[in-house]
């Protein structure tokens, strides 16, 4: 096996390029739903992406292999999936992108509590457990700040609910037999009962549409193509080739990014409060992601 490399510039270059089309996709999210119903827009995202997926697979002569033990976890995996961009998107119809970033981005946060328990190797050193407070800090500055008045404590909390169903992704991953499948077969397992669970959950919610025109489906169709299948197979290529832990140290720039853009492309306004919330959750996960 090919030992892995340090990030070099051309893949600095593409990660921090993945981390503005995360951020980016926040605010494609908030508009997009100017004309979709959340979770019915969040339920096309997965039933697209799936076709997307199938013809990368067919195009590469990919098969959709199940081992065994398998079949059960990507359901699982698929139902934290749901469940975590029911969240997200929820909460960004409730609250900025700023604020709703902070949140959702928390999750290495999480994931490296949980990890400190769950996983071999993965326990919290002195700068991990400093990064583990910052970004807690920051969580419980960002909720107590109410000033802006753009924002709602339920789309706050309704994105932190949604970090926490991505860490249980990302463990699910690590601890059952779907670290043995190839990266287009986890995509599946995640978008297929997603794109069922959404779809039918989604009329429990209201309307499915709100008047949707060309931006808003142009929208749809950059989340499907160009996050939630092109986007994240481009990430996984990025983990075979670089080392994680230097592919995961460009975590803490998604949240940057997004408060940029929310700011820059939608006008919301972020106070200094904002600004040192997300000070210290980038600054948490960055410690995080350290060795």
């Amino acid at each position: 096996m090919d030992e892995k490399r340090a990030v070099d510039g051309i893949g600095a270059a593409a990660l921090i390029g993945f981390s503005a089309l995360l951020a980016f996709n926040q605010v494609v999210i908030k508009v997009t739903g100017g004309g979709f119903d959340p979770v019915f827009q969040a339920g096309l995202r997965s039933f697209g992406a799936t076709f997307v997926i199938l013809a990368w697979m067919r195009l590469r002569g990919l098969t959709f292999v199940i081992g065994p033990g398998v079949m059960f976890w990507g359901i699982v995996s698929g139902t934290f999936f749901a469940y975590e961009f029911i969240c997200l998107y929820l909460a960004l119809d409730l609250t900025t992108v700023a604020r709703a970033s902070i949140m959702f981005y928390t999750m290495p946060v999480w994931l490296s509590l949980a990890a400190h328990f769950l996983l071999p190797g993965e326990r919290l050193s002195g700068l991990r457990m400093l990064g583990l407070v910052l970004g807690m800090a920051g969580v419980v500055w960002a909720l107590l700040d109410r000033g802006d008045g753009q924002g709602s404590l339920a789309g706050d909390l309704m994105a932190l609910a949604g970090s926490l169903g991505w860490a249980a992704i990302a463990l699910l991953v690590r601890l059952t037999p779907l670290a043995r499948v190839q990266a287009e077969t986890q995509m599946l397992f995640q978008l297929i009962p997603s794109a069922v669970i959404l779809l039918a959950l989604a009329p429990l919610f209201g309307g499915l549409t709100r008047d949707p025109s060309a931006i808003h489906y142009a929208g749809l169709a950059f989340q499907t193509v160009c996050v939630a299948s092109l986007g994240f197979l481009a990430w996984f290529y990025l983990m075979k080739v670089y080392r994680a832990s230097g592919v995961a140290s460009f975590a803490f720039l998604s949240p940057v990014f997004a408060v940029v853009f929310g700011w820059l492309l939608l006008g919301e306004e972020t106070g200094v409060q904002i600004w040192g919330a997300l000070a210290l959750v980038a600054a948490g996960i960055f410690l995080i992601n350290r060795k």
